[in-house]
């Protein structure tokens, strides 16, 4: 198997046990990102690493920091948030009624600094009571270790250095060299789990931040993403983009506000919304035998499947269409819709049933294909509508629709018109040569949109590169401060033993197994002549100065043969002025319990009578 084929087989299998789908992810920046991982742990191939995956599940942390860049800061390009504040955010205040709700959206939110800043924009403008009082800043990311440290909001000075010192005293208290942000603001900032790519997005949003995070998908899923934004987006919501992002390809979803500072408003299309779910309470159960009895007999007889949970979450009812579309059985009823297939297949009914939950709105999945047991395949239009009791979700009726017959019109449909568009052309012999000539201009319009679109991916690719440099260098400053630190350590342990020598009134010696000397304090140098410098590494035997060293082998190395064991002895020599003394001498080892890796050598010299 090729090496291409084994890297798309291990997104495949972080897809598949982790929940983490990397195929939406352009692949020259996601290359990088597994092969830096995979040289850190020593591995070449793919197919090796995915291996070592399965042996060391702890890697797929270290993986996914590797791969998910949370390079970001607050107040990232000053100018345009600059714009945001002062325009933008205004705009959207003085189209609110007073005491109406405030939503936002901060997609891809890393660790927390962005949604901070828009809290503290709100802020300035509403004062802190208000923004908790009305706004809801929802801030997601796929990155769970990301979110568990921006939902403590605390951050190294360092990472607050472009807070301007007014809101950091005003919005962030101080604490042991970090900053906190206050309570009102960490209030109104609501994190979560979301991945663009596969979960439903947060709907009725007025503002929605998503910087530098497009730019790391291709142009398919950039354009499901982008759709999906505009779906989430109240009529006149803004797009907030980052510097490296542009909406040249959809220009019938976002009109620019400001395109130097990526500012896009939505423009409204013909498009149906998510359907309201009912008005008012649920119809009271009937408590005549017969009538429940019509009303399961209906269900059973609707061409539609339909499958009933209550607030809990578990089947309550399944008609007759839903048991033999799904291979439902009496004993599902009963059961937690999260152990049957059916909450995940054919479509994904878990993130639609807890949005119903939180907004209590019919929710459209749109059509999913489902292939029943004898192989045959259907296109089902899913859609959820909760079921109200007193204004609140007592339960969710989940119907699919089957357009697959539908949807067979429709290719009948467009194969006539095909013939038609045949029979056409034919009739219109007379205007090729105008039709060529239109044609030649829509090839040349096409090429040159196909050359900007190559223009705004190469960008988005240094855009990713560089941010990519811009987490190394905080790595290697990180380790650089590390290894400052050390040599502190270091510096700080040497001077301390320094000062130790110096102070003792003995000549120390201390020399490894070979003889040779590693360290010669100050009193040596005053009793026997030679310096430190000169001495270091030298073999003791061989110093030529007033220390009879001949006097010191024997007894060095049997304490050296001997770990534990300290050697006494005494002897004259003579010091560098020429002076008699004594010499009071004993050899210690050094490092006896982890092997003698040398000897301590002290010398205590005292004046010879009458000298």
């Amino acid at each position: 198997m090729s090496e291409q084929a084994d890297f798309e087989a291990l997104l495949e299998y972080l897809a598949r046990t982790r929940d983490f789908d990397f195929t939406g992810y352009k692949r020259a920046s996601l290359m990088r990102r597994m092969t830096k991982r995979m040289h850190e742990v020593g591995i070449e191939g793919c197919a090796e690493y995915g291996d070592y995956l399965e042996v060391h599940p702890d890697e797929f942390g270290a993986l996914f920091n590797t791969i998910l860049i949370n390079v970001t800061s607050f107040f990232r390009d000053p100018e345009a948030w600059e714009r945001l504040r002062s325009q933008v955010v205004p705009r959207l205040l003085e189209a609110k009624r007073d005491g109406d709700p405030v939503r936002v959206w901060c997609a891809g939110c890393a660790a927390g600094q962005e949604p901070y800043s828009v809290a503290m924009v709100f802020a300035e403008l509403l004062g802190p009571e208000e923004l908790t009082d009305r706004v809801k800043i929802y801030a997601t990311d796929v990155d769970e270790e990301a979110l568990v440290q921006a939902r403590l909001g605390s951050y190294e000075e360092k990472e607050t250095a472009e807070v301007p010192k007014p809101q950091l005293e005003r919005y962030f208290e101080a604490d042991d060299g970090r900053y906190m942000l206050r309570k009102e603001l960490r209030r109104a900032v609501i994190f979560g789990r979301n991945d663009l790519v596969q979960d439903a997005p947060i709907s009725r949003v007025d503002l929605l931040l998503c910087r530098n995070t497009l730019m790391y998908f291709h142009a398919e899923t950039q354009e499901r993403i982008v759709n999906r934004f505009h779906f989430a987006l109240n009529r006149d919501g803004v797009l907030f983009l980052g510097t490296s992002e542009m909406l040249t390809r959809h220009a019938d979803l976002f009109r620019p506000m400001d395109s130097e500072h990526r500012l896009f408003a939505r423009v409204s299309i013909a498009r149906p919304r998510q359907m309201r779910g009912p008005a008012g309470p649920a119809a009271p159960v009937d408590p005549g035998g017969d009538r429940d009895w019509m009303r399961h007999a209906a269900a059973d007889a609707a061409p539609i499947a339909q499958v009933v949970i209550d607030a809990g979450d578990r089947v309550v009812a399944a008609n007759r269409e839903a048991r033999s579309l799904f291979g439902l059985t009496d004993g599902d009823v009963g059961r937690p819709l999260q152990e049957l297939k059916l909450s995940y297949r054919p479509a994904d009914l878990r993130s639609a049933v807890d949005q119903i939950k939180h907004e209590a709105q019919t929710v459209e999945v749109g059509e999913v294909e489902w292939r029943m047991a004898g192989g045959e395949k259907r296109r089902l239009e899913v859609r959820l509508t909760p079921l109200l009791v007193e204004g609140r979700v007592e339960g969710v009726s989940i119907l699919f629709n089957d357009m697959t017959r539908f949807r067979l019109l429709e290719d009948d449909l467009a194969a006539l018109r095909s013939d038609a568009e045949a029979a056409y052309e034919e009739l219109q012999s007379t205007a090729e040569e105008l039709e060529t000539t239109n044609e030649e201009l829509q090839s040349t319009n096409e090429e040159l949109e196909t050359t900007n679109e190559e223009l705004q991916s190469t960008n988005e690719e240094l855009e990713t590169t560089n941010e990519e440099l811009q987490s190394t260098n905080e790595e290697l400053a990180t380790v650089n401060e590390q290894l400052r630190q050390r040599t502190a350590e270091v510096d700080s342990a040497n001077d301390f033993l320094e000062g130790i020598l110096t102070g003792l009134p003995f000549s120390v010696i201390v020399v490894d197994r070979e003889l040779e000397v590693q360290l010669w304090n100050r009193q040596s140098e005053e009793l026997w002549g030679l310096r430190s410098d000169e001495v270091r590494g030298q073999y003791l035997l061989d110093l030529d100065s007033g220390l009879p060293v001949g006097e010191l082998e024997d007894p060095i190395r049997a304490c050296l043969s001997s770990a534990g064991n300290t050697v006494a002895l005494e002897f004259a020599a003579t010091t560098r002025r020429g002076r008699a003394v004594d010499v009071r001498a004993s050899c210690r080892p050094l490092g006896a319990s982890g092997g003698v890796r040398g000897a301590i050598v002290l010398l205590d010299a005292a004046l010879r009578d009458g000298a």
